[in-house]
Order: structure tokens, then C-alpha cells, then sequence
């Protein structure tokens, strides 16, 4: 495999890393700076000619930079001769606002997947995308991985399926959460909850299934200011359950979501590397798994023009 070839942006280069451990490869010599105004660099220092190119790079806070240095990557590797380009994107960002829910509003979902493909990228890699939907706004192909399986497979020998529940903090995310209560062989249990709008915070309405003294394990792709997991877990709270715990795809924590989650009946909170956060990595009660395999061995059947469906199915 010496014409595949792997680099990394800013975003996430310990995720780049484990990557190409897995790949048995090194990561691609790339600098990406900025100049003293502010302007972002990028110097890919090895020849990429007629290669296929991974580019690593997650659409995570800051979201803005992180986009622009992936774009500027895609386009270095265009006009140094690349066979093809692949965006590796752990996290899209842009993800959530992927429909027009009111007037006068942008589908940034779509807008973003034109600018990638304008950029240059021939395909697209990814896992757990917010809104699926999202996959027949490129006309290039994208691979959305799923997650699920590798969290569920994280905890299956820590949580007895005769004491544990699984709990979809919503009615749209139930057939995610049905996928791990099936792995796990649990019940499943689903809150209904409704948002006035976006700035408003959520309402919880009702709870569906027996959560009483059982050990509940909250299901979502995305934890973001941490309010639908609070929430969640306070209404399992009063249900009577023995412990609430959380597994989600993407930890992006922002503002004070460390905090607010520390201060709730939530114990523990497993998610996936696809973003990197300093801070909720120094927090006792953040679990984190890798996804490096995963993406290795979906970035090597896609140079071998092998089927990736095979491998991680997507229904």
C-alpha cells in the first residue's frame, strides 16, 4: 500500500495517529500553520502524485477553522497530483442545521458538503452522521460508518442485561438506541420530549418503559451542552432508577457541559474519539473508545475497492 497515503489537519491528529497505527503506516509529512494575520497554511512536504489520499480531519470546534484547514488540505493534495481524495470527516459539523425548520435560515449541511466537493474531494468518510438525509446532499460518495456498535461493544461485559435498560432520550433517536438494546440484549425505554425552538431548553413530557432500580444507559449520537442528558436523567431519576450512564458517538462538551453533567445523577459518560477536548479527557467521569480500527479498516477496503458495507453495515 505504498501509494495509499494518510494526513492530518489540527483537528484531531491523536485519532490520524492511531489510524495509521492500525494501518501499519506513517502519517503523511503536512505542516498546516497560520500566518501572522491569521491565515491558514498548509504545505504537504511529501510527493503525493497518483496516490490515494486520506485527509483526517474532523468539523469540531473551532468549527470555522477546522473546515477552512480542510479544504485548504483537499486542495494542496488537487494541485499536487493526487489520484484521489478522500475526506475522512469523524465529526461534520454543520451537521444539525440540515433542513429549513423556519424562514429566511441556510441548510449549512448542504451548503458545506458543496464546498467539499468544489474543493476537490472524490469521496467522503465519516460515522454517524446527525441526520442521514445528509449522505444524498453530496454527489460524490459517502461512507457513514456507525458507532453504535463499537460503544455497545465497549460496556456488553459491564452492564448484566437482566439489571439494564436502554434509554433513547427522544422518539428520533429510538431506532439507534433500539440497535444497542438488540446488541446488549436489554429492554428499551424512550422519553418523549419536545423543544420550542433551538435557544429554548427541553421539555420533558413523558417516559415510555420500567426503568425502576435499574441501571439505565442513555443512547445519543451527539452531547453538546449536555442539557437532553440532564434532563434524561433526571426524569430516570425520579422513575426510581439504580444508575444512569451515557454512551454517545460525539462529545463535543461545550460551554459548561462538564459541568452540568458532573452535577447530575448522570455517573459516567462513554463517547467515541472522533473529537478531541482536552478538558473532558482530564474528566474522571468521560470514557473514551477509539475509533481508529474502525476507520482503518474501512479506509483499507475502500483502497482495495472492496465493499465497506460488508464490514459495517448501514442498516
Amino acid at each position: 500500500m505504498e501509494d495509499l497515503k494518510i494526513i492530518t489537519g489540527n483537528s484531531n491528529p491523536a485519532l490520524a495517529a492511531d489510524i495509521v497505527d492500525n494501518l501499519d503506516k506513517e502519517l503523511t509529512e503536512a505542516s498546516v500553520d497560520r500566518f501572522s494575520d491569521g491565515e491558514i497554511h498548509v504545505h504537504v512536504q511529501e510527493t503525493v502524485r497518483g496516490a490515494s489520499v486520506f485527509v483526517v480531519q474532523s468539523i469540531s470546534p473551532p468549527v470555522n477553522e477546522n473546515l477552512m484547514e480542510l479544504l485548504l488540505i483537499i486542495d494542496a493534495l488537487k494541485r499536487a497530483s493526487a489520484k484521489q481524495i478522500a475526506a475522512v470527516i469523524p465529526y461534520y459539523g454543520y451537521a444539525r442545521q440540515d433542513r429549513k425548520q423556519t424562514g429566511r435560515v441556510p441548510i449549512s449541511a448542504k451548503l458545506v458538503a458543496n464546498i467539499i466537493s468544489t474543493a476537490g474531494a472524490d469521496r467522503v468518510l465519516t460515522v454517524d452522521l446527525h441526520a442521514g438525509q445528509i449522505q444524498g446532499f453530496f454527489d460524490i460518495p459517502v461512507d457513514n460508518l456507525r458507532g453504535d456498535p463499537v460503544l455497545a461493544n465497549s460496556i456488553k461485559h459491564e452492564i448484566s442485561s437482566e439489571k439494564g435498560v436502554v434509554v433513547s432520550p427522544d422518539v428520533g433517536g429510538a431506532k439507534r438506541a433500539r440497535k444497542v438494546s438488540q446488541k446488549l440484549n436489554m429492554p428499551l425505554a424512550i422519553v418523549e420530549k419536545k423543544r420550542h425552538s433551538e435557544e429554548e431548553n427541553v421539555e420533558v413530557l413523558n417516559l415510555i418503559g420500567d426503568v425502576d432500580c435499574k441501571r439505565c444507559l442513555i443512547v445519543d449520537d451527539i452531547v453538546s451542552t449536555g442539557g437532553t442528558l440532564t434532563e434524561v436523567a433526571d426524569i430516570l431519576n425520579e422513575r426510581g432508577c439504580d444508575r444512569v450512564e451515557a454512551i454517545c458517538t460525539h462529545g463535543i462538551f461545550a460551554e459548561d457541559a462538564l459541568d452540568c453533567i458532573e452535577a447530575s445523577p448522570i455517573n459516567t459518560v462513554t463517547v467515541t474519539n472522533t473529537i478531541y477536548n482536552e478538558k473532558a479527557r482530564q474528566a474522571e467521569f468521560i470514557n473514551y473508545i477509539s475509533v481508529g480500527d474502525l476507520f482503518a479498516k474501512t479506509i483499507k477496503r475502500i483502497y482495495e475497492e472492496k465493499s465497506v458495507s460488508t464490514l459495517f453495515p448501514h442498516s
